[in-house]
């Protein structure tokens, strides 16, 4: 059985469920998978040490999280010129010359959008977050064909940034800087949390709860836990909600894709993984 190395980069992973998927949908292909959690703090480096020990031990990729997916590009050759407008990855793997740098939160969020609400316009969307997986998700939405994107970050010029980078693709939705997450939320068709607020760490909602009256639908980058406080309140006031989980288990079939150039069996892997949450949950 052929054996391959992955691992994790990013802060907070602990409870991520990365390894998970990636040993299952090894198994599954009759592959030997390792996937191991780096916290560089834990392991008391930087991230470009921890980056350049995975080039050096023979690691065949390595998935990128939070906070660096935007960090580690100016490392990577980006083949797809979408995903170098995008300016962050996710998903890296080492070879010879430069290591290559795909993004699977783009292509896993259109994925797991169209799976989940079917072949309709997103409408006019309220994104809170403008870093490396709200930028994928913002271009994944202009694919899917949004009318409007509201962007609202703490950091005004992180949002005035991937509102220019989304204008320089020429994409036809509409784009704008919202001064506050309630004014982003005014009248929309749809409310995104791309922030890492909710996660395990980081309690709380990005939208207050009168920001969940008339918007259609909520999904949550957040998938540790899956049943966010934030998805929690949208799915109380009627909305129909996508949780993180979605696109954690879309980008994971897509980068163990770039990993492995396997086609692991979607459906066998989502019912193993759900098999797994469950027998963690009750026992």
């Amino acid at each position: 059985m052929a054996a391959i190395r992955l691992g994790l980069i990013g802060d907070h992973i602990a409870r991520s469920q990365s390894p998970r998927l990636h040993v299952l949908a090894g198994r599954l292909c009759d592959l030997n998978v390792t996937y191991d959690r780096l916290i560089p703090a834990d392991i008391g480096m930087d991230f470009d040490a921890v980056f350049d020990r995975c080039a050096r031990e023979g690691y065949r990729g390595i998935n990128i999280t939070y906070p660096y997916k935007e960090t580690v590009v100016p490392r990577l050759e980006v083949p797809d010129p979408l995903t170098a407008s995008i300016g962050a990855c996710n998903t890296v793997l080492f070879g010879d010359g430069l290591p290559q740098g795909h993004n699977t939160d783009f292509s896993g969020f259109a994925a797991a959008f169209r799976a989940s609400f079917g072949d309709v316009s997103p409408g006019a969307v309220a994104m809170a977050g403008a870093g490396g997986v709200g930028k994928a998700i913002a271009f994944a939405l202009a694919r899917l064909g949004a009318r409007e994107l509201r962007i609202y970050d703490m950091d005004a010029s992180r949002a005035r940034a991937l509102a220019a980078a989304l204008a320089a693709t020429g994409v036809p939705m509409q784009t704008s800087v919202a001064e506050s997450i309630a004014a982003a939320a005014d009248g929309s068709d749809g409310l995104i949390n791309c922030t890492p607020i909710g996660m395990a760490g980081h309690p709380g909602s990005p939208f207050p709860a009168d920001a969940m009256q008339g918007p259609a639908w909520a999904f949550d980058a957040v998938y540790t836990p899956v049943d966010t406080e934030f998805l929690q309140g949208a799915g109380a006031a009627g909305l129909t909600v996508m949780s993180g989980w979605e696109l954690f288990f879309h980008q994971g079939v897509q980068a163990f894709r770039h990993f492995t150039g396997r086609e692991v069996d979607a459906p066998a892997l989502r019912s193993a993984l759900l098999d797994l949450h469950r027998e963690a949950v009750e026992g």
